[in-house]
């Protein structure tokens, strides 16, 4: 993803994600996901401008080509670098071969992970022809493995998730996943919210969970809400 994408470039990035037909869409909703973390990587090789755009040229293309076949169900970038997709599927190794076509991808302009991905609130939802774009609060929560206490270990996690479902309860909540068991998960909330919401959250206070909060630009409708 840009930094600071382009009107073009931003037009190029949803319109790839209509061509999908309705039939497909509802096929994928019963799917298994996977989310890609495109990290920016401050150790990345400086190139030429001329270069970075056509290597953004061929990433844009190559998201346009993975959304048309059905492969690629939502993208976009954070402010200040990085990005995500949501591909649909679970299978690693699959992952891998789709977004190893990406020429940005192929020439290490960011730290790449591949996690599954299994939403408790909202979903992965096809934009429609007339989306908008909009930003949110984009929240990770990592387990700190070397913190782990065995005995306490699942009463702390029962607490992150019961403070998770107040967050939702207020309806602030667009979309909430996890990773799988004890690899963490995201929310995702309307507008702007303050840092210490999510460090009230049990497990970020004790310590077990590491807080990562960033701002999403992507098209409104992607994880299904309204």
């Amino acid at each position: 993803m840009l930094d600071h994408p382009s009107k073009k470039m931003r037009k190029v990035l949803w319109i790839a994600l209509l061509f999908v037909a309705s039939n497909t869409i509802a096929q994928q909703q019963e799917s298994e996901y996977s989310i890609v973390f495109l990290n920016k990587k401050e150790s990345a090789e400086k190139i030429s401008e001329d270069s970075t755009k056509r290597l953004m040229e061929g990433h844009f293309a190559n998201m346009e080509r993975l959304a048309k076949e059905g492969k690629l169900l939502a993208a976009g970038p954070f402010h200040g670098g990085g990005g995500l997709f949501i591909m649909a599927t679970a299978e690693r190794a699959v992952v891998e071969e789709w977004i190893s076509t990406d020429p940005a991808v192929r020439a290490q302009r960011w730290n790449i992970e591949i996690l599954p991905y299994v939403p408790r609130h909202g979903g992965i939802c096809l934009v429609g022809e007339n989306y908008t774009m909009t930003t949110y609060d984009f929240v990770r929560f990592t387990p700190d493995p070397m913190k782990y206490n065995a005995s306490r270990y699942p009463s702390i996690m029962k607490k992150h998730d019961k403070y998770l479902r107040k967050l939702i309860a207020t309806g602030n909540v667009v979309t909430e996943a996890t990773f799988g068991e004890n690899e963490g998960g995201i929310i995702v909330m309307k507008g702007e919210v303050d840092r210490s919401v999510f460090e009230s959250d049990p497990g970020v206070a004790e310590g077990l969970i590491f807080l990562d909060l960033k701002r999403l630009y992507i098209a409104k409708g992607s994880f299904c809400e309204e």
